[in-house]
């Protein structure tokens, strides 16, 4: 019975979502970070107030003598140069093979995208228009494949007593903790691999 407890709680545990969600609109920018139901502010900062120190009594100013100066020695050595590039190579991959996986478990919650145009000429507004609905014609695929997006908000409109465009822009982003953990895992594995065999050709072994 115990050994069911325990997977359960891994399970849940595993399923906790990690992220963040940010927003940009008149206000500003918001940015919240997201741990299972709990959410905090990150930016903007809270305002704390300002707790004014007691006044000490003033005490008579001393004469101050400037230290003595410290001879500072250079340290002679060699000039550090650059390692070689294609034992850096492997390393790259893998974190590249990471950073891949990675963007692949992300999901997007939510994705709000609002652009309101302004302008009081009819013509350079309906142009404006359409090639702003161009635009999100041609990002849409490209958000698409790199992520997976869940529920979407986008708009474009006109406002003729606008006197600037204003656009709101939200995304927020989720990835499982046993998602992380994984990924962490499998591919810490296969990095501390390639640093093991970086490390036996510098010290001159052979590499099987």
């Amino acid at each position: 019975m115990g050994w069911l407890i325990t997977l359960m709680v891994l399970f849940l545990l595993a399923s906790i979502p990690l992220g963040v969600l940010v927003r940009y609109d008149s206000q500003g920018f918001l940015v919240r970070i997201i741990v299972g139901f709990i959410r905090f502010t990150l930016i903007p900062f809270p305002k704390r107030k300002k707790k004014t120190p007691p006044q000490s009594p003033e005490k008579p100013k001393q004469e101050q003598t400037a230290p003595a100066q410290k001879d500072v020695q250079e340290v002679s050595g060699s000039e550090k140069k650059g390692g070689s590039v294609q034992d850096f190579i492997p390393i790259i991959k893998v974190m590249l093979e990471f950073m891949n996986q990675f963007r692949k478990k992300l999901w997007i919650n939510r994705l709000v995208l609002k652009l309101i145009l302004a302008g009081d000429d009819p013509c350079d507004l309906a142009l404006n228009y359409g090639r702003a609905w161009q635009a999100l014609a041609n990002l849409m695929p490209m958000l698409d494949k790199a992520f997976v997006i869940g529920k979407r908000d986008c708009e474009v409109e006109c406002d003729f007593t606008a006197t600037e465009t204003l656009i709101t822009a939200q995304a927020e982003l989720t990835v499982r903790l046993g998602q992380i953990v994984w990924l962490g895992a499998v591919y810490g594995v296969r990095l501390l691999k390639e640093l093991l065999i970086f490390k036996k050709k510098r010290k001159g072994g052979a590499v099987s």
